[in-house]
C-alpha cells in the first residue's frame, strides 16, 4: 500500500519519494507489517530515499541514528522473510478475517500454505548463513558483496549478491544453499552516508554492535513498561537510561498534615489566581499516557525544556506560576531543621489541589482533595528533550487546545486524550464541567466558560451548555460555535467543538444532564475531585492504592 503522506500536503508532493512528508504524529510510513516499505518508498528499490523513511519513522519512536541501525542489522542477524508465493494469496487480516479463523488471520492459500509455501511480506530473503545464531555476517556481508537487483518468488523488489557463493542454508530442505539475500532497506545501512558511517564502525568493533543492539533492544521492548521501579526480577540493569525518564531518589523526610496545611495557605495568599494554580497542576500530570507510562507530574518536567515552552502551557503564564510556586518550596525548605522538604513537583500538584478547595468552597461546598507527597524534582540532564517532546499534545480538549484536521474533528481528539488519560466517560465529563468553570483555557479565552462566575467549581457549564433557550451555530472553519437568545437573538456564549458534543453525543449528554439538574452541583465537584486526584496521581506507581493503571482496572 502507498506511503501515509501528509494530508496537508499539496497531492502532487505525495509522490516524490525523496522529499514528501509523513504525516503527524505516525510512525509508520507504510501500512504493513513493518515501519518502512521494504522494497523501498512505494515499492521503489531506491536505498537512499528508503533511509529517509527509515530515520523519520524511527526518529519519532525517539530512536536515534546509531539505535536504528543496531536494531536493523541486529534484527537482521537472524531469521528470513516469506515471500513463497504472490501476496494476493494472503487472505485478510485478523479482524477482518472470517469467524472461523478465530483471530488468527493472514491465511495463506498458496500450495500448502505453510513451510516452503509460507508468504507474508512477498519477499524471500535470508540474510546470513546462520538465520539461527547470532554472528556478525549481516554486517560483513553489507560491505563485502556487491548487490544486484532482482525480484522475490512473488515479484518483489530485493537484492542478491553478486559473485558470491551459495552459502546461506534453506530454511526448509538441508540439502539446498542459496546466495545472501539483502533488503532495500538493508542497503540503506550502507548508502546512506549517516547510516554507513555507524555500520562501518560497527563491523570494526563486533563488541560495540553486540552493546548498541543489546541496549537498542531493550529500549525498544520496555519503553512501555513506565518507570524503573516498576521492573521486576533480579535482571533489572543497574544502569538508568535517559529514555527512563529517570526521577532523583528521594533524601529528605516527607512532609506531614500540618506542613500541607500551612503551604496550601501561603500559596492561596500568594495572589495567583485559582484558575493558573489549576491550569498549571494540569499541564503538569496532564502529559501522561496510558500506552506507555509515560508523563505526569512526577519530576516537575513542566519546568524544563521541551515542555516549559510548548504553547498549550501557555509559557508567560507559566513561568510566573512557578517562579511563585518556587518561591513558597524555597521558603519552606530554608525553615527546615529536620531534614524535612517539598519538591516543586509535590508543590506544582499541592497548588491545584488548594485551587480547587477553594474554588469547591466559593460554591458552597467544602472539600478536601486527597494529596500524597513523594514527588521529586528531575534536572534538565535526565530529560531527553526531543524523546519527551513526543508527549506534546497536538490538541487537548480539557484546555480547549488545538483544532480539526482533515482527518480528525477537536471532539474526536478530546476522546484520545481522555483514553490516554484512562478516563471513563463520566470522569470526563466531570473533568470538563469543572475545567470549563475554572476558567482554564489555555489561552484564556472564553470559549467554553458558559459562566457568570469563572474560578468558582459550580455545575454552571452544564446548566448553560444543556438551556434550550440558546441556539447555537457555526462560525468561521467550524471549530468554534456561537450561542445566542433564540428569542431575542442576542449572543451569550461561545464554544468549540468540545464544549458543544457534550450537548450532542448522546453518552455525553446524558451524563451531562446528571451534572446540569437539581442537586447536580455538589455531585459534580465530588466527582470533579476524585478525577482530578485520579489524574494528579496516574503517574505514582509507588502508591499501594493510587489511581495509575497498574493499581486501578481500566474498564
Amino acid at each position: 500500500k502507498p506511503g501515509a503522506t501528509d494530508a496537508d500536503q499539496p497531492e502532487a508532493g505525495h509522490k516524490n519519494i525523496h522529499t514528501r512528508e509523513l504525516e503527524k504524529p505516525l510512525a509508520a510510513a507504510h501500512h504493513g507489517l513493518i515501519y518502512v516499505n521494504p522494497e523501498g518508498p512505494d515499492g521503489n528499490p531506491d536505498p537512499i530515499a528508503a533511509a529517509r523513511d527509515i530515520r523519520e519513522t524511527f526518529g519519532r519512536m525517539a530512536m536515534n541514528d546509531e539505535e536504528t541501525v543496531a536494531l536493523i542489522a541486529g534484527g537482521h542477524t537472524v531469521g528470513k522473510t516469506h515471500g513463497a508465493g504472490s501476496t494476493d494469496h494472503v487472505g485478510p487480516e485478523p479482524e477482518a478475517a472470517d469467524l472461523a479463523q478465530q483471530g488468527l488471520g493472514w491465511s495463506n492459500s498458496y500450495k500448502t500454505g505453510k513451510g516452503p509455501h509460507t508468504t507474508t511480506s512477498g519477499l524471500e530473503v535470508t540474510w546470513t548463513s546462520t538465520p539461527v545464531k547470532w554472528s556478525h555476517d549481516y554486517l560483513k556481508y553489507l560491505f563485502q558483496f556487491e548487490w544486484e537487483l532482482t525480484k522475490s518468488p512473488a515479484g518483489a523488489h530485493q537484492w542478491v549478491a553478486k559473485d558470491a557463493n551459495a552459502t546461506v542454508p534453506d530454511a526448509f530442505d538441508p540439502n539446498k544453499k542459496q546466495k545472501p539475500t539483502m533488503l532495500t532497506t538493508d542497503l540503506s545501512l550502507r548508502f546512506d552516508p549517516e547510516y554507513e558511517k555507524i555500520s562501518r564502525r560497527f563491523l570494526e568493533n563486533p563488541d560495540q554492535f553486540n552493546e548498541a543492539f543489546a541496549k537498542a533492544w531493550f529500549k525498544l521492548t520496555h519503553r512501555d513498561m513506565g518507570p524503573r521501579d516498576r521492573y521486576l526480577g533480579p535482571e533489572v540493569p543497574k544502569e538508568v537510561f535517559l529514555w527512563q525518564d529517570p526521577v532523583p531518589e528521594r533524601d529528605y523526610k516527607l512532609v506531614d498534615d500540618g506542613d500541607i496545611s500551612a503551604i496550601k495557605n501561603e500559596i492561596l495568599k500568594s495572589g495567583v489566581d485559582v484558575s493558573k494554580l489549576v491550569s498549571t497542576a494540569w499541564a503538569s500530570a496532564s502529559t501522561f499516557r496510558g500506552s506507555d507510562l509515560r508523563g505526569g507530574a512526577n519530576g516537575a518536567r513542566i519546568r524544563l525544556q521541551p515542555q516549559k515552552d510548548w504553547e498549550v502551557n501557555n509559557p508567560a503564564q507559566l513561568s510566573k506560576v512557578l517562579s511563585t510556586l518556587e518561591g513558597i518550596q524555597k521558603k519552606f525548605n530554608d525553615s527546615q531543621s529536620s531534614g524535612k522538604a517539598i519538591s516543586l513537583a509535590d508543590v506544582i500538584v499541592l497548588a491545584g489541589s488548594a485551587a480547587v478547595e477553594k474554588a469547591a468552597k466559593d460554591a458552597g461546598v467544602n472539600i478536601t482533595v486527597p494529596f500524597a507527597p513523594g514527588r521529586t524534582d528531575a534536572t534538565q540532564e535526565q530529560t531527553d528533550v526531543k524523546s519527551v517532546n513526543h508527549l506534546q499534545p497536538f490538541a487537548d480538549g480539557f484546555r480547549n487546545y488545538g483544532s480539526s484536521t482533515e482527518r480528525v474533528k477537536l471532539e474526536h481528539q478530546l476522546i484520545d486524550r481522555a483514553q490516554l488519560l484512562t478516563l471513563s466517560v463520566p470522569e470526563l465529563t466531570a473533568l470538563i464541567g469543572g475545567l470549563r468553570a475554572l476558567n482554564t483555557n489555555y489561552d484564556g479565552s472564553s470559549h467554553g466558560i458558559f459562566t457568570n462566575r469563572p474560578g468558582v467549581l459550580t455545575n454552571d457549564f452544564f446548566v448553560n451548555l444543556l438551556d434550550m433557550s440558546t441556539e447555537w451555530k457555526a462560525t468561521g472553519n467550524g471549530d468554534i460555535f456561537e450561542g445566542t437568545d433564540r428569542k431575542t437573538g442576542a449572543k451569550k456564549w461561545t464554544g468549540t467543538r468540545v464544549d458543544l458534543v457534550f450537548g450532542s453525543h448522546a453518552e455525553l449528554r446524558a451524563t451531562a444532564e446528571t451534572y446540569a439538574e437539581a442537586g447536580g452541583q455538589e455531585k459534580l465537584v465530588k466527582d470533579f475531585v476524585a478525577a482530578w486526584t485520579k489524574v494528579m496521581n496516574l503517574d505514582r506507581f509507588d502508591l499501594a492504592n493510587g489511581s495509575s493503571p497498574k493499581a486501578s482496572p481500566r474498564l
